[in-house]
């Protein structure tokens, strides 16, 4: 039953925040209904019993890539972030509406029912599965896969990542006169 209200939630806060992607014009509020449509996701995993992927989603493209994105729009301005009805009367800006705070309401709850699932299945004793049991935890099973089978594909990958970031210091550096 846990799984089911896990996973309709999810999949709402994937497809609404989405489409609130596509539809808003703002770049900040984009920015956040990415972060819930990606938490959405991650929550999706974690039904599925993929939770190593469920937090690699978590602390790679929530913890990494929004909050690069939010940070670059707001250093370089953006649009305006102040509504015109603000300036002609003098309001310090709002935080919100009511759909901002119902669809915030959904990520907390989805966050925080995604969290406990991946705290459970990481505390419980690993078990081999069987027809009727729950998920089982996949991180020591995609650890021993990583190290002993596919570590040239690991490897690999870490020198992909290491170029990135020198190609990112590269264009970030100060020109020359």
């Amino acid at each position: 039953m846990f799984h089911q209200i896990l996973f309709l939630m999810s999949a709402a806060l994937t497809l609404i925040c989405a489409v609130a992607v596509l539809v808003t014009k703002n770049m900040m509020h984009s920015c956040i209904f990415l972060l819930g449509s990606l938490l959405g996701i991650a929550g999706l995993y974690a039904t599925l019993g993929a939770d190593f992927v469920a937090v690699s989603q978590i602390m790679v493209y929530v913890g990494g890539v929004v909050i690069l994105m939010l940070f670059a729009v707001m250093l370089t301005g953006g649009k305006d972030f102040v509504s015109k009805a603000q300036n002609l009367l003098g309001l310090a800006p709002s935080m919100g509406n009511k759909w901002t705070f119902s669809i915030a309401g959904l990520v907390a709850v989805v966050f925080g029912l995604t969290s406990f699932l991946l705290i459970n299945n990481v505390t419980k004793v690993v078990t081999i599965k069987t027809q009727n049991d729950e998920f089982v935890s996949t991180v020591n099973q995609l650890g021993h896969l990583l190290v002993k089978n596919h570590v040239l594909a690991f490897e690999i990958s870490s020198v992909l990542l290491l170029g990135a970031l020198v190609g990112a210091a590269i264009i970030a550096r100060p020109k020359r006169q």
